[in-house]
């Protein structure tokens, strides 16, 4: 429902924004304010929006009320369009008194029309007078009643409708606000847009649309459409019913529903990096020719070209969707995500951190990290002494000469000055061999001394960031407890 709102627009390479709300019906408390939470989060600006201002605004649809009446009477004025004052019990009664065996659910058409009450079947004065009284009314397009009209989709080549099959489309609703019809191809005609993308179950209004845009004069300057495939979730198109039902996400960042006060998780809770994100989302349905599947955004604007989009919906994968994020952690400098890190490592309390010390642990960490949250995981150990031991995986093993080695250890390593991890590791092996242990047998207690139990980076990866002195009081606090 929140991207109901949300309508980008182009006009000669300018990213245009508009905030389409004029069902007043379906209307979030918040939901514009985290439309442009998620597009500064993806690093996307308009160049022209409601925040930003523009010389075509305003970009609500809703403080642009008296533009649309005053072309809807235009169009009723042009025989194009015309009152309709039937109640919603007189409607209700159309529907069953026209269903039939063919026609289960009958609309408002050129068959119906001229059996209703509106401006084509009363008389002008009539028409005048419950105008004048305020009577609530619509304004409903004239839809032809055999008429076959086509365009150009930009995905989809040329596309036919015939008009015998479209119903008489509410332009202006009771409450004097247009509905997205009338609103859509008014403002895209006076923004000057010149591309309009939107998803492929905006087709069946698209004759209406071109109806509209051929009544009132404008068809020359008509935009170029293309309707974009649908991703698609395990049934069907994509929902938050599906990621409520399969624990994945659908929203760019956390949504919560002002009404049921619902969290929906959004990637950027996920642990997902904003260039991830994009660069999964413009895969889904496109490729540039190439096996290649890893583009930085300047890339995706430098490739990219609508004739590759495919017309058929593509599926969600959330696996994939990880895997582009490890991907991105993979290629990005210490530097970029440092910021993400140390905000991750204070949520869970550990803060005051040394940058320089920090930049080592995620240099040695990041190629294991699928999302940024891994990074706590894949780190805390760094920043926490172990309060407790996997002792199950070390005693069945463990014995007075294991524990004399590494008193040894000890030793060796107070007394040395070089500090890293190729030499720990040959000082390690030597000393192992002097005392006839194998190598293999010591490493693992050396990583649960280290960090707890049987995870992390190579073990005297880990030592040699911990540094001699932690390196030292962790072993040797270790010793009493596998004691």
């Amino acid at each position: 429902m929140l991207y109901n709102y949300l309508f980008a627009r182009q006009r000669n390479g300018d990213f245009v924004l508009r905030i389409e709300d004029t069902d007043q019906t379906r209307y979030v408390p918040g939901a514009e304010e985290y439309i442009f939470d998620c597009l500064e989060w993806c690093g996307l600006k308009p160049d022209e929006s409601p925040l930003t201002g523009g010389e075509f605004g305003p970009y609500r649809q809703s403080e642009r009320k008296e533009i649309y009446r005053q072309y809807a009477e235009q169009l009723v004025k042009d025989g194009s369009a015309y009152y309709a004052f039937d109640t919603p019990e007189e409607l209700e009664k159309m529907r069953h008194d026209f269903k039939t065996e063919q026609n289960p659910s009958p609309q408002y058409d050129h068959s119906v029309r001229l059996k209703m009450k509106n401006s084509l079947t009363l008389e002008e004065g009539e028409v005048k007078k419950l105008l004048d009284a305020n009577t609530r009314h619509v304004i409903r397009i004239k839809v032809p009643e055999n008429e076959n009209i086509s365009f150009t989709d930009l995905i989809r080549g040329e596309v036919n409708f015939n008009t015998g099959n479209v119903d008489d489309k509410v332009l202006l609703k009771g409450d004097g606000m247009p509905t997205y019809h009338l609103a859509v191809v008014v403002d895209d005609y006076l923004m000057k847009i010149t591309h309009a993308f939107r998803g492929e179950e905006w087709l069946p209004s698209a004759p209406v649309h071109l109806l509209l845009w051929k009544y009132l004069g404008w068809q020359k300057d008509m935009p170029q459409w293309a309707h974009l495939p649908l991703i698609l979730g395990p049934n069907g198109k994509l929902s938050k019913r599906d990621a409520l039902k399969y624990g994945f996400p659908v929203f760019a960042t956390n949504w919560t529903d002002p009404k049921t006060g619902e969290l929906t998780e959004g990637f950027r809770e996920k642990g997902f990096l904003p260039a991830a994100f994009i660069n999964f989302l413009a895969l889904l349905g496109w490729n540039d020719g190439t096996e290649k599947e890893i583009f930085t955004i300047e890339e995706l604007i430098q490739k990219f070209s609508i004739e590759r989009v495919h017309s058929g919906g593509a599926k969600f994968d959330y696996e994939k969707a990880k895997w582009f994020n490890h991907e991105w952690i993979k290629r990005l400098e210490v530097s970029d995500l440092r910021f993400q890190v140390e905000g991750i490592l204070k949520e869970k309390g550990i803060d005051n951190i040394d940058r320089v010390y920090l930049d080592k642990v995620i240099a040695l960490i990041k190629d294991r990290c699928t999302l940024l949250t891994d990074f706590y995981d894949q780190s805390h150990f760094f920043f926490r002494t172990p309060g407790e031991y996997d002792l199950n995986a070390v005693r069945p093993k463990w014995n007075e000469g294991k524990k004399r080695f590494f008193q040894s250890f000890i030793e060796e390593i107070r007394a040395t000055d070089m500090w890293e991890s190729a030499f720990i590791e040959d000082g390690f092996k030597k000393l192992a061999m002097m005392q006839d242990i194998k190598p293999g047998e010591l490493q693992l207690p050396l990583r649960i001394m280290l960090v707890g139990g049987k995870f992390g980076p190579p073990v005297f990866d880990i030592s040699a960031v911990l540094g001699k002195g932690e390196t030292i009081q962790r072993i040797q606090k270790a010793l009493i407890a596998f004691s």
